[in-house]
């Protein structure tokens, strides 16, 4: 890979910035506008020079004086051709810049629109580390040879009308300009070739180092709690480590070029100057050509730096732009149809599963996917609470996946008051049906923005009336801000079951017609999370009434629904009410039981709905211990 990568680097790079010209070509336009203005300027610049060196200061000198109207027009002129290479340099600059920086702000929200589009099963594959980058620093990497680009391709018109210059001027000086263009260009593909295997191993390991930062910050309690903060610490050393060899690396091998490409332009002013002075003993040229011949060389040599910059970065900008590819051509994504529901509709809506088969797909794409699901039929009928009721690894989670369209089914249906949900628009599903997630999570914001989520018609009175349904509104009422207060993130200032109720307060302001609940409520007391399900089966304050879809462990819970669904391995073995599951089903009687005595562990051992002491001191009104 890396030596393939070495050998048609230079290829695959000025394809990559050919995409971004392709794709701003106005703006690249007026930089290289600028940076030809430029490179016209300093081939004007190195010719006033000869040739007030040559016409002014040598008869000058020979005379003893000089005449004031040549001086003025002399200076005239290098001032003319100063300030129109200020305002090509602007032009270049201002150009170049817009360009970078517009082109990493597209593709940064291409990228993004990409992670929306594909369904959960690619995520499940790919680190949130690794998502970051992609978004963060490998688009930056990809678009970052845009800024010398324009410098590089107004230097190369430099060079041209340099060359046309020397030949005009002598044909000696011109063959000693290609020599030493040439060998820069060379010098130059030859440091692009072997800096691009590291440019991509730099890029990959810092997608890695950030994948394990994110990872270990993420499960800080578990780091924390589980004492492995050296062992963390070790792991990210290592990578990190890893990471500032391949660095190094790079530096070495520019510290072995760039010397090289500083010394061969200050060389061919050195070859200019000789041949040049033997060409003037012989009268081939004059003082004024030999000076602009000369100074032109020695201007040269920054410009010619910026192809240079171009070439050095185009390793990292392959390595990144496959990065980002990689994720802009992923396959799987879940198009919506162009069905609607009215979201208004006052009735609960009505979920049905039809012969549903559903297998996660695998790491590797040649292994066989893990069916998880398979015959899965079951009806919510509307505005009826069932319950969901198995061991752990049944299937209960994906079902819940599976109803608010989290992922589609391999075989079979899933129907919404009987439309697939495949067929309905993103707005309409995301109008008819929550999901309340098993692990809450609260954004750094207020309260307001977390359960608004700038939806609109969500006013403070919908607000309310969504926190009294969640039995939310004591503890909120009782912070300092209300619902101004800001929460810290992922709601750090939060308890858990705190967390719980504000994210089942965010999906009932939105007025669902199907509420899915995985497990929604496992942190809040029992008494409180029977009020809860009993306020959602008889709606108060304006809230539009539910069916509801609820994963459920708690003895209490799983009586208050209107029928139980239990599953195993993936089936739906029985169905029917929690008394008459209780009868005829042992492995039921038997799991509900376990997940009592479990139930009776905790409220012995662990406190329901602890407050962060830290942060929260006496601001909670319910008593939910």
């Amino acid at each position: 890979m890396a030596s393939g990568t070495s050998r048609d680097v230079l290829g695959r790079g000025l394809r990559v910035l050919g995409r971004a010209i392709r794709e701003e070509p106005r703006i690249f336009a007026v930089a290289v506008t600028g940076s030809v203005l430029f490179g016209l300027m300093v081939i004007a610049s190195a010719a006033v020079v000869g040739a007030v060196v040559g016409e002014v200061v040598v008869p000058a000198i020979a005379r003893g004086s000089v005449a004031r109207g040549t001086l003025a027009l002399a200076a005239a002129a290098l001032f003319g051709i100063s300030v129109l290479r200020v305002v090509g340099i602007f032009g270049r600059r201002l150009g170049a810049g817009y360009m970078q920086y517009r082109m990493q702000a597209t593709y940064r929200r291409r990228v993004t629109r990409r992670y929306l589009d594909l369904p959960l099963s690619w995520h499940h594959r790919n680190s949130t580390g690794t998502l970051l980058s992609n978004a963060n620093s490998d688009v930056e990497a990809a678009w970052y040879p845009i800024a010398p680009l324009p410098f590089a391709v107004g230097t190369v018109v430099m060079l041209v009308g340099a060359v046309v210059s020397l030949f005009l001027t002598d044909w000696a000086l011109a063959l000693v300009g290609l020599t030493v263009f040439p060998a820069l260009f060379a010098l130059n593909v030859v440091y692009s070739r072997r800096m691009a295997p590291r440019q991509a191993r730099a890029q990959r390991l810092r997608a890695e180092v950030s994948g394990i930062a994110h990872e270990s910050f993420d499960g800080a309690l578990v780091v924390k709690t589980m004492g492995r903060e050296a062992q963390e610490t070790d792991r990210f050393a290592a990578r990190a480590g890893e990471l500032r060899d391949a660095l190094i690396s790079v530096g070495r091998l520019r510290g072995v070029f760039d010397p090289m490409l500083e010394t061969l332009p200050s060389l061919g002013t050195l070859a200019v100057l000789v041949v040049g002075a033997i060409r003037l003993r012989q009268g081939a040229i004059t003082v004024t050509e030999l000076v602009s011949v000369a100074f032109l060389f020695t201007v040269l040599a920054f410009p010619v730096r910026a192809i240079g910059w171009v070439l050095a970065e185009l390793p990292r900008s392959v390595a990144g732009w496959d990065r980002v590819r990689r994720v802009l051509d992923a396959t799987g994504e879940m198009p919506y149809g162009e069905a609607t529901l009215d979201p208004a509709t006052p009735t609960p809506a009505t979920l049905a599963f039809h012969d549903v088969h559903f297998a996660y797909e695998p790491a590797e794409a040649h292994l066989p996917g893990v069916e998880v699901l398979g015959e899965v039929t079951f009806t919510v009928p509307a505005g009826k609470t069932v319950a969901l009721v198995g061991p752990t690894g049944a299937g209960k989670s994906t079902i819940a996946s599976l109803a608010v369209r989290l992922v589609d089914p391999g075989e079979g249906t899933v129907t919404l008051d009987g439309v697939d949900v495949r067929d309905l628009t993103a707005a309409s599903l995301a109008a008819n049906v929550a999901l309340v997630a098993q692990v809450p999570f609260v954004f750094d914001d207020t309260v307001r923005a977390n359960i608004t989520l700038d939806r609109p018609g969500i006013g403070d009175e919908e607000v309310w009336a969504a926190l009294r349904l969640a039995e939310a509104d004591g503890f909120i009422a009782a912070l300092a801000d209300g619902l101004d207060t800001m929460v810290g993130e992922r709601g750090t200032s939060l308890s858990g079951g705190q967390r719980q109720r504000l994210t089942l307060a965010r999906a009932l302001a939105g007025r669902p017609r199907l509420l899915v609940l995985d497990d929604a409520t496992s942190a809040v007391d029992p008494r409180v999370e029977a009020a809860i399900l009993a306020g959602l089966r008889a709606p108060t304050d304006g809230v539009a009434p539910a069916s509801i879809l609820v994963v459920a462990y708690r003895r209490a819970t799983i009586a208050l629904a209107d029928e139980v669904i239990y599953v195993e391995q993936g089936r739906v073995v029985a169905r029917g009410t929690h008394a008459d599951l209780l009868a005829t089903v042992p492995g039921y009687a038997d799991l509900v039981t376990a997940y009592e005595q479990a139930e009776q562990e905790r409220e012995q051992n662990h406190p329901y709905d602890e407050v962060n002491p830290q942060l929260t001191s006496g601001l909670e009104v319910e008593v939910d211990r």
